[in-house]
């Protein structure tokens, strides 16, 4: 049976081929140059016709993809404020999939009464298959990041979105088979997942399922002989003190926070015991880049992995170039061909 969507096609077909079997008919006729060729220029406008009203009709359907494709990536991964209670963020997602607006990857964060809550978490797969286990566990976060009271409890309430998701799922893929638990490969899916707590004071705590650790990124103090040789540059503005601007570079100093990493949400149950641990502190200044493995991971031509920790320390600390630095530097690496989907997000402590 022919579906409503596919009856435009079929008309386009029917006119097409009605047309050429016609042209066909005309040139073969013995006798005819004259009629013949006048009547073939006026299917060929008649074509032609066909054609550009063809032409408008797909377009407008791009157009209309596009859209709905826009609303989804707004709906799924909404656009961050560009500060939350004292804290700059920015972001961004790159998906693996041509012409895939978002994929596995998904971010938020949230200001709470606990403090500023962050999710960063990595569908396995990528591209358009894995957005129902994003928007699943990603929704889950949004609502009990505000009513839990530990990082736990949302993580767990993340978790049972994630089982409820793949459930579902496997009963539509397989409803004759999944009369009780259901068993298929939609049921080994599995996120990873990396819950933050910023508190006002800047102490962080942490959940890790699987998840690659963020990066701290703060301001590396000036040796006290480039200090005192800027202090001589400055008091001495002479031609032989010309040289690189000291007080222009800015050494960073790049550390991968590190804790507990506890096994992939939908891979084992969360212990119901399980509580957030201390991994340190974001102070003023600091600046805290979290990302997925697509970023780590990302390979050249040559099968060398993307330097993250090199590009970071020589990327600048503000967290919207920042996100457009390593954004560049990962297609300029890769040759704008990703071979998973990448998620970055930046938070700087402006507080005072």
């Amino acid at each position: 049976m022919i579906s409503r969507g596919e009856m435009p096609q079929l008309r386009r077909v029917c006119v097409v081929a009605w047309g050429g079997a016609a042209v066909s008919w005309e040139l073969a006729t013995p006798g005819r140059l004259v009629p013949s060729l006048a009547t073939c220029a006026a299917f060929l406008l008649l074509a032609t016709g066909c054609a550009l009203h063809i032409r408008r009709g797909l377009l407008s359907q791009l157009r209309r993809s596009q859209e709905i494709a826009g609303a989804a990536q707004r709906a799924l991964l909404r656009p961050l404020p560009g500060r939350i209670d004292g804290l700059m963020l920015a972001a961004a997602q790159l998906s693996a999939s041509r012409g895939a607006a978002v994929g596995g990857d998904l971010y938020e964060a949230v200001p709470t009464a606990h403090g500023v809550r962050v999710v960063i978490g990595d569908v396995r797969g990528h591209g358009l298959p894995a957005l129902g286990a994003a928007a699943a566990v990603l929704g889950a976060f949004r609502e009990a990041a505000y009513d839990e009271v530990t990082l736990g409890g949302v993580l767990r309430r993340m978790e049972r979105a994630l089982g409820r998701h793949l459930r579902d799922r496997a009963r539509a893929e397989h409803p004759a088979a999944c009369t009780g638990e259901p068993e298929s490969p939609s049921a080994e899916e599995f996120v990873t997942v990396l819950l933050l707590e910023i508190a006002p004071d800047g102490t962080l705590l942490a959940l890790n399922c699987g998840h690659p650790w963020p990066y701290r990124i703060r301001t590396a103090p000036v040796p006290e002989h480039c200090a005192a040789r800027n202090r001589g540059s400055a008091r001495d503005p002479a031609p032989h003190t010309a040289g690189p601007d000291l007080s222009a570079q800015r050494p960073t100093d790049v550390q991968a926070l590190d804790g507990e990493t506890l096994p992939p949400l939908g891979v084992v149950p969360v212990p119901v015991e399980t509580q957030p641990h201390p991994v340190g502190e974001l102070r003023p200044g600091e600046t805290l880049f979290l990302h997925t493995d697509g970023a780590e991971e990302a390979r050249d031509a040559a099968g060398a992995f993307f330097p993250l920790r090199s590009v970071l320390a020589e990327a600048p600390l503000t967290p919207a170039r920042l996100v457009a630095g390593v954004h560049a530097a990962l297609l300029r690496h890769t040759g704008g061909r990703l071979a998973d989907d990448v998620a970055l997000l930046v938070l700087r402590n402006d507080r005072s």
